[in-house]
């Protein structure tokens, strides 16, 4: 498994909830597992859509197609799906995954005016 991969257990549990599969009415898709972990690269890594590596396929057509995925609700069945396991501990979100913004540390802006009180003044 790659870094950004999936690993087996992962893919077996989203496979079925995903539009172009085997037996799906419709268009089948090229590659759904390349196509979610080229998403999953793209935001863990923190890249621009420009910078998603080739072996993803061309960026504007995986952006694209997240596009229409979250427009469709494909997207949000599979957080429901997941989000419905109790043993949910792939979904953990802590400080190492979340990144913050550098000015959300708390600095104050520079020009800011003090209030007496000790905030800043509102222009």
């Amino acid at each position: 498994m790659r870094r950004y991969g999936l690993s087996e257990s992962q893919w077996e549990q989203i496979k079925d909830l995903l539009p172009g599969r085997e037996g799906h009415v419709g268009g089948t898709a090229a590659d759904n597992r390349l196509f979610v972990e080229a998403v999953l690269y793209r935001y863990r890594a923190g890249i621009p859509w420009r910078d998603l590596p080739v072996r993803f396929g061309d960026w504007k057509n995986v952006h694209r197609r997240l596009r229409r995925w979250c427009e469709g609700g494909v997207i949000e069945r599979i957080f429901r799906h997941l989000a419905a396991d109790r043993d949910n501990d792939y979904m953990m979100i802590d400080s190492t995954i979340v990144r913050a913004h550098q000015h959300s540390a708390g600095a104050r802006k520079k020009g800011a005016r003090i209030r007496p009180s000790g905030g800043p003044v509102a222009d």
